[in-house]
């Protein structure tokens, strides 16, 4: 099984006035096509950074960040644009991802009207990703404030798939949300995943969601990756301190 995503030596510090804090330092991991990972650590470990280096939202000191074998961060902007496609994001806070003049429909044809699709093609696959997400089409015309947590959240994964990307990247998808409509997404993404070969990056702090849903679970802490393996060597059987002090704090 090939790799989708490849991530080495990303390093990035931020700085607070003067004074340099390391949000990441030395990161390295890879998923495979067609699995689930699962990044997990406490809130400022660096997970959420890590997130947004990868789909090219903040740039790395040091580091490279492969895609589908092409490496990411020094691309040209033809090659950017086509590795963007496959990739795509879904962020904690559906709400605040959608532009609020704009209507729920609109926001889900933007990426592929980007990419080149016809206004008329784009309209007829964003109904068809309504219904993929389990939304009406009455939906296309909201807004995003008239809708619930749980369904603009469906919304924004019908925009993520929009571009038919190759790996879905989840940033607390589920944390905003209740425990029910919580389960009701992740039932979802697992139903998508499953249909359309989908990889996923989930970035949680839920160990009983990474446990459930991933393949393989990296343990994040201070900027660094401190353990890694299978959902039930980590949580299960933990190697670090950290990792044990992190699964006895939800047990």
């Amino acid at each position: 099984m090939g790799k989708i995503l490849e991530v080495k030596n990303l390093k990035k510090t931020f700085y607070k006035g003067k004074n340099p804090y390391v949000a990441v330092n030395g990161v390295n991991f890879s998923v495979s096509a067609g699995t689930c990972a699962g990044i997990v650590g406490e809130s400022g470990c660096g997970k959420s950074t890590t997130a947004r280096i990868i789909t090219g939202l903040t740039k790395p000191d040091e580091g490279s960040v492969w895609v589908d074998g092409i490496e990411m961060i020094h691309a040209d902007r033809k090659q950017k644009k086509e590795l963007y496609r496959k990739v795509q994001m879904v962020f904690q806070t559906p709400q605040d991802s959608f532009d609020p003049r704009r209507t729920l429909g609109d926001g889900i044809m933007e990426g592929m009207l980007n990419q080149g699709m016809r206004r008329k093609q784009a309209k007829e696959r964003m109904k068809e990703l309504l219904s993929m997400v389990e939304l009406d089409g009455s939906f296309a015309g909201r807004y995003p404030h008239e809708v619930s947590g749980g369904q603009c959240q469906r919304a924004a994964i019908a925009r993520a798939l929009g571009v038919s990307p190759q790996l879905l990247i989840c940033d607390e998808a589920t944390s905003a949300l209740d425990v029910t409509v919580q389960a009701q997404i992740i039932a979802l993404l697992q139903k998508l995943r499953e249909e359309m070969g989908l990889s996923v990056l989930m970035i949680c702090h839920d160990l009983a969601l990474v446990q459930n849903f991933c393949d393989f679970v990296l343990v994040m802490y201070d900027g660094k990756i401190v353990e890694q393996g299978t959902p039930d060597e980590v949580i299960l059987y933990p190697k670090q301190e950290y990792t044990r002090i992190l699964v006895d704090s939800v047990l």
